[in-house]
């Protein structure tokens, strides 16, 4: 009896090894899979989501301009901290593939998460729902411009494209660079919504324009590294 359970303990041992070296496999094919501007993000995919092996999906232009998960974590934080009331109503206004709004959710915000594009819109829903915040999260489809104007809540997020990948090469990154409208534009239309407005914005950033971006605002807003 004896050998024969050692028997079956090696068979469980070789049937894990297999697993764990398919599951290897699987994810080196994966990886040779991605295009060459993805690949260097992909090896990062937990730090994106946590829960990425559950079904998350990413288009080309999320894979590269995602908030990674703990900083979405730490400007969830922050807002929570700063509007002292219960379930206080965040606007993500270039929401993207939902790095942001799923951590605003998580964090017991009420969430209106705007983007442009159907179909990335279509894969942040898809990725709250890993998450099981969809019911928190407005999923709004338009242009935030256009949609400022009607737009209310306690805190405005904006996370507005760098410009991709490339924005790492420019020494002295100026809000000009920020897409679809240079930086004082976007804040400005943030501003008609309401005071409280965090802009997350590269650390190659022109410091001189973020601390006039800053005066814009009455008091002015608080700039961290």
């Amino acid at each position: 009896m004896k050998k024969k359970r050692m028997r079956n303990k090696k068979n469980i041992s070789v049937k894990a090894h297999k697993k764990r070296k398919h599951g290897i496999m699987d994810k080196e094919k994966a990886a040779q899979n991605v295009s060459p501007v993805v690949k260097k993000y992909w090896f990062q995919r937990y730090n994106l989501f946590s829960k990425y092996d559950k079904g998350i999906k990413m288009d080309e232009e999320g894979w590269y301009s995602v908030t990674p998960e703990q900083i979405a974590i730490r400007h969830a934080l922050r807002c929570v901290a700063a509007i002292a009331k219960p379930k206080p109503v965040v606007i993500d206004c270039f929401a993207g593939v939902g790095g942001n709004a799923i951590q605003f959710a998580r964090m017991c915000c009420s969430v209106v998460a705007i983007d442009i594009d159907p179909k990335r819109l279509e894969l942040a829903i898809n990725n709250a729902k890993i998450y099981g915040v969809q019911h928190c999260i407005d999923f709004i489809v338009g242009d935030f411009f256009q949609l400022a104007p009607s737009l209310k809540g306690d805190i405005v997020f904006l996370a507005p494209p760098w410009g991709g990948p490339s924005y790492k090469s420019i020494e002295n990154f100026t809000l000009d660079f920020l897409k679809p409208r240079d930086g004082f534009t976007i804040f400005q239309f943030a501003q008609a919504i309401t005071p409280n407005i965090i802009m997350f914005l590269p650390r190659n950033v022109d410091l001189q324009q973020v601390e006039e971006l800053s005066w814009l605002s009455s008091p002015p807003l608080e700039v961290e590294d």
